[in-house]
């Protein structure tokens, strides 16, 4: 069995893996089944969800509070603002008081709309009034789930490379790299607030935009823990991302499409710490695994 899946041709992929590694094997060649995983274990573990809970209730009491009282006094005002922004530009947009570029829908394209802004704007004033406990709330997660695996600080092992080729990586100074995030943070601002705003009028549409654009952004972050964890250099990052792209890729559409709901994704941020968490399990798992195997034929 292939340790990467058919697109590892490059890998050492000869090794024949043993019982123990066959379920994680399985799971890592779909990594959005941990994103799953994460919602389970957040929903059915108590020592994850009562902490979690515990350390955000009064942020979420008091963020739900201001965005009751925020609803009723605006989301009349917004909805006659966005019945106005389409009566002037149908041709823009191909939407109508009720019909998607002529599709008949059940529920007012205005009302939807509005929905979906006020449950943006909610979103951000629960964000504002959890900060830092919700961020608290993730670092948590990540060490509880990892403690329920049983292992110790030590587990997290140094780099091993698991390709016989690796790819050629080019790995960015820190002035390129804070010129690169501060351009990528207002690309992406402009992105998602002028280029996508058409789409966020369609159902679904600009939720999955977002969450393709934040892809490889969202699955770095949820495993920043991981590197760190293992000591990793900025190219060993690299390289071992660039070998699984369309494995972070697909996980971190996955979470950041989750997270991109209105309000409910706030708990999936959380959720997905908990999945990012399970699959580092299983990726140091195959680390060791491959670091036994280059031993003994160096030794051989």
């Amino acid at each position: 069995m292939s340790l990467d899946g058919p697109e590892a041709q490059d890998a050492l992929s000869t090794y024949k893996v043993p019982p123990s590694l066959v379920r994680a094997t399985t799971r890592l060649q779909f990594p959005p089944t941990y994103v799953v995983v994460g919602i389970y274990r957040l929903f059915t573990d108590k020592n994850l969800y009562i902490p979690a809970w515990q350390k955000c209730q009064h942020g979420v009491q008091r963020g739900a509070v201001v965005g009751l009282i925020w609803t009723f006094f605006t989301f009349g005002i917004q909805k006659k603002i966005i019945e106005i922004f389409l009566a002037n530009s149908p041709r823009v947009t191909g939407l109508s008081n009720d019909t998607i570029f002529g599709y008949k829908i059940p529920f007012s394209v205005h009302t939807y709309a509005a929905v979906l802004l006020i449950g943006s704007q909610i979103t951000n004033i629960l964000r504002f009034f959890l900060s830092r406990n919700i961020r608290i709330a993730r670092e948590r997660a990540w060490d509880q789930t990892v403690a329920s695996r049983g292992k110790s600080p030590d587990f997290w092992g140094p780099y091993v490379e698991e390709w016989a080729v690796p790819p050629r990586v080019v790995v960015d100074t820190w002035t390129s790299r804070f010129q690169r995030q501060s351009l990528g943070g207002i690309s992406m601002f402009i992105t998602k607030r002028v280029l996508l705003l058409p789409f966020n009028f369609y159902p679904g549409v600009g939720i999955l935009l977002a969450a393709w654009f934040k892809a490889l952004g969202t699955a770095h972050n949820l495993h920043r823990q991981y590197f760190a964890a293992k000591k990793m250099t900025d190219r060993e990052i690299a390289v071992f991302m660039e070998e699984r792209k369309w494995d972070y890729r697909t996980f971190g559409f996955t979470a950041a499409l989750l997270e991109g709901l209105p309000i409910v994704g706030l708990i999936f941020t959380i959720s997905n710490r908990v999945g990012a968490a399970m699959w580092a399990h299983d990726l140091e798992k195959r680390q060791h695994f491959v670091a036994s195997q280059q031993s003994r034929e160096t030794v051989k």
